[in-house]
């Protein structure tokens, strides 16, 4: 399996909804069993809530904050990022160009659980 990441860039944004005024800048472009793999480049504001499966990212472009729990960890290009599951999470302080993968699985709770 090979996901091009110009051809999962090039289905954003999708259109603005009420969660997400400045467009919805996430795609799901890969499924299987309890994995997802989406590219997400937020604009504007990260408006993202906690999820029910572990979650880890891996940043393709730009520079920024992760806040976990109230616990900042800045990033730069390469860098991998994990959330455990229902973990308060979002984005900060993120340049215009920033991208990332984001890769969902296991079961719901988490790994840990």
């Amino acid at each position: 399996m090979h996901i091009d990441f110009k051809s999962a860039l090039s289905h954003l944004p999708l259109p603005a909804t009420a969660t997400w005024p400045e467009g919805v800048w996430d795609k799901t472009v890969f499924e299987h069993g309890t994995m997802s793999i989406l590219v997400f480049t937020p604009r504007g504001h990260d408006y993202q809530t906690s999820h029910t499966q572990d979650e880890l990212y891996i940043v393709m472009k730009g520079t920024g904050v992760l806040t976990i729990e109230d616990e900042p960890f800045p990033f730069v290009e390469g860098d991998v990022l994990f959330v455990p599951a229902t973990k308060r999470h979002r984005f900060t302080e993120f340049s215009p160009d920033f991208i990332t993968w984001a890769i969902f699985w296991g079961q719901q709770g988490g790994e840990a659980v």
